[in-house]
């Protein structure tokens, strides 16, 4: 299990390392368009499955949310507390 920190630093150093094989790093490839894709994608899970699933399913698809929202993130260069400072 990870905090939002520990998930940053973890998508962070796949970017840096780049293993092969890495899902991350093949978004990251896909640029803004891709990722932002994906963002579009998970948020409507996020609505169906808290609209139409049980929690255990929202929050899976709330886990893969803040994921894809970090390697948009790790993409663009931000960092956590380039966020924060607007929460």
């Amino acid at each position: 299990m990870n905090d939002f920190e520990q998930l940053y630093n973890i998508i962070q150093s796949r970017a840096q390392e780049r293993p092969e094989g890495s899902g991350t790093v093949k978004e990251l490839d896909g640029g803004v368009h891709t990722i932002g894709k994906k963002i579009v994608e998970e948020a409507a899970e996020v609505w169906m499955a808290c609209e139409f699933e049980s929690d255990e399913a929202a929050c899976i698809e709330i886990s893969q949310l803040i994921y894809h929202l970090q390697v948009m993130m790790v993409k663009k260069g931000l960092k956590p507390e380039d966020i924060y400072q607007h929460m």
